[in-house]
């Protein structure tokens, strides 16, 4: 019986001839657990099979199809037993060869039978090879039609996949302009533009993608409207706390910080949950604006729950806070997996008695043996690098009846097109000045050449007095990447300069060693830190004013950003070297040349979104974007203003045309956008 899209959603592959149990978990793990969810698995690549190369024209790297004679067959041994079989058409011989050996594979003899292979040349040893073509006879016609290729995982062949995914078609009606697009990608004409499909810009594709983003953007202003609707705890605020907090932060609030506290603080008096994210730049005082607002929260007897990504993170966070916080009589708590059980029970007596304080730690905020009796306020810090449920666990644990607000940080800055797609759901305050005192970072880009060079540099700063940080993007020697490792640097750096004291840091250390080490360096009992990408946010020492990254061309251009702002916090003279690896790449060099000059964080995710696409300035684990059935955001950004204009289209249609757009995309995934 011929269904709707829709329909198949509520069909099991189960269903589909020939799935058992063994085939269905293996189209699991490429969350195909639908009929729909076949058709809407897109060929990620398409071939041409209706041409015959001849050998005398084959070259290394072209994708060819042969129809030639099996001439030889033999066993190589070689360092991996292979098969090789030996093709002739006529015009030159080429030979197939094969590792992971199939009965029909040893089934090849000499003979005049014709066969078609398809598969990349390559040169070997003893001419130019296949490696594992496809093999099919040759009385088989030529394809009408492109041949779709498909995202597969391991037990399931591109043979196999088609076969079902020509099954799942066949049981859906093409009478819906998407089913219609649906049924040419998975069998397209070959007048359709092969280049254009390729690269996903063909615009039965560009179609789809739009639909796909509209509907994520429906689904976030939803949200937003459901989230206006909700009850939340309000909050009056309170000039004599207010004034007590800024004396206590000991220095003046930037106008940009003044005007967002304003913001949240008008939030918190609607008795509707708040959801704000807050975008600064690295160093422009979003720690001060969120003490400021906590205080205010714990005045009115909230408990406050403040997450960060890293252990490292949390705890400067703490060593932060809670000095503020403290002469305004309130305490703060620390909580993260290494907190040893007295610890934990104490706080939770303390949660239990309702007072107002604040908590700050990792994951282990939201674990179930950790209970809140008037949590008020949540505050992320560098949110995307949290998983969703992590975030929907933890604003979960507000009083009854009243949804917690919610406070986003980030020093990633984010563009504009992005945001509104990403936390569409979210109102966003920008932090567009850096407080007074700041200095330019002058940046440098060396390559591992004059690493003796800049060593030397560096231990005329430190007899200068003042510090560096040296980052290393490994913790320990690896075989696969050229990389220097944080413990070999270390090693070597006091090798050379063994009058200056080193200090070595990085993720996998016990966190008291960590906070030791970061002390000791703190208090200038050190002069050189050598780090991993663990210092990237959190950290800060004004006399550090020397950094050298080793390898940037590793990292993303906002970790390096990121990385630099730990610099400049003083009011001295600041540097940072990015010493990079050779040889190096075209998109590495422009990615480098951008820092270097540009030390505007929103500036740079710009240029990186040109050149890289939106994933790394958004992370991977975004909700809602990293549950794209077919669009991707690192190759489809450009689509997204299309996609918000066909969002407010979609709104103005009625409300179960909505939600079957809504079912149709997202499933579960609009619950998880809550976050």
């Amino acid at each position: 019986m011929l269904s709707s899209l829709l329909d198949l959603q509520h069909e099991a592959v189960s269903k589909l001839r020939g799935v058992g149990p063994a085939l269905q978990q293996r189209l699991l793990q490429l969350s195909i657990l639908t009929t729909a969810d076949l058709v809407m698995h897109l060929p990620r690549d398409y071939q041409d099979r209706s041409v015959i190369t001849r050998i005398a024209d084959a070259r290394p790297g072209m994708m060819v199809q042969l129809q030639a004679r099996v001439t030889e067959v033999r066993q190589d041994q070689g360092r991996r037993r292979s098969l090789a079989v030996t093709v002739n058409d006529g015009s030159g011989f080429i030979i197939l060869r094969f590792y992971h050996l199939t009965s029909r594979q040893l089934g090849l003899s000499p003979g005049p039978l014709l066969r078609i292979f398809y598969g990349e040349v390559r040169s070997g040893a003893g001419g130019f090879e296949i490696y594992h073509p496809e093999i099919s006879d040759s009385s088989a016609q030529l394809p009408a039609s492109y041949l779709p290729i498909y995202p597969i995982t391991e037990g399931l062949n591109q043979l196999r996949l088609r076969s079902l995914i020509h099954q799942a078609l066949k049981r859906m009606r093409a009478d819906h302009p998407m089913e219609s697009i649906l049924h040419q990608l998975h069998t397209p004409s070959m007048a359709l533009d092969l280049q254009q499909l390729r690269n996903f810009r063909h615009p039965l594709q560009q179609e789809l993608i739009i639909e796909e983003l509209a509907a994520h953007q429906i689904s976030l202003l939803k949200l937003r409207m459901q989230t206006q609707q909700r009850k939340s705890l309000c909050l009056t605020s309170d000039p004599t706390t207010q004034q007590r907090m800024i004396e206590a932060l000991g220095f003046t609030l930037t106008r940009a910080q003044t005007k967002v506290i304003g913001e949240i603080l008008a939030d918190l008096q609607t008795g509707h949950p708040m959801l704000r994210l807050i975008q600064g730049d690295v160093g422009s005082g979003k720690t001060a604006v969120a003490a400021l607002v906590i205080a205010q929260a714990l005045h009115a007897g909230w408990q406050v729950a403040l997450m960060a990504p890293t252990d490292l993170l949390a705890e400067q966070h703490y060593q932060r806070l809670q000095p503020w916080l403290s002469p305004l009589g309130y305490a703060t708590h620390f909580l993260s997996g290494r907190s040893r059980p007295r610890e934990r029970l104490l706080l939770q007596d303390h949660l239990n008695q309702a007072a107002p304080c604040l908590v700050v730690g990792t994951h282990a905020l939201f674990q179930d043996d950790v209970a809140y009796t008037r949590l008020g306020l949540v505050i992320i810090d560098e949110q995307h690098r949290f998983g969703v449920h992590q975030r929907l666990a933890l604003r979960d644990k507000a009083m009854p009846g009243h949804e917690a607000h919610l406070l986003v940080m980030t020093a990633t800055p984010i563009p504009r097109t992005l945001a509104m797609s990403a936390y569409g759901d979210l109102d966003t305050s920008i932090i567009d000045e850096l407080p007074p005192g700041r200095r330019p970072i002058t940046t440098v880009v060396l390559s591992q050449e004059r690493r003796h060079d800049v060593i030397q540099r560096m231990e005329h700063h430190c007899l200068q007095g003042h510090q560096v940080y040296w980052v290393c993007t490994l913790i320990e020697e690896s075989e696969t990447l050229s990389a220097q490792a944080a413990d070999v640097s270390v090693q070597e750096l006091r090798d050379s300069l063994p009058t200056l004291r080193f200090g070595l840091i990085h993720g996998r250390m016990p966190s008291a060693e960590k906070q030791a080490t970061m002390r000791a360096f703190a208090l200038h009992e050190l002069d050189v830190l050598v780090a991993t990408t663990v210092i990237e946010v959190g950290v800060d020492v004004p006399n550090a004013s020397l950094m050298v990254i080793e390898n940037p061309e590793r990292l993303g251009l906002a970790q390096l950003h990121q990385l630099r702002g730990r610099v400049g916090r003083g009011s001295i003279d600041s540097y940072c070297v990015l010493l990079y690896g050779t040889p190096l790449g075209t998109l590495a060099r422009q990615r480098l040349s951008i820092l270097r000059d540009s030390q505007d964080g929103f500036i740079i995710a710009e240029k990186d979104l040109e050149l890289r696409g939106p994933g790394e300035v958004l992370g991977t684990r975004q909700a809602g974007l990293s549950r794209l059935h077919i669009a991707d955001m690192e190759r489809d950004g450009y689509l997204l203003p299309q996609a918000q204009q066909r969002a407010y289209q979609w709104l103005q249609q009625p409300e179960d045309e909505q939600q079957a757009l809504l079912q149709l995309w997202l499933r579960e995934s609009h619950h998880y956008a809550r976050a």
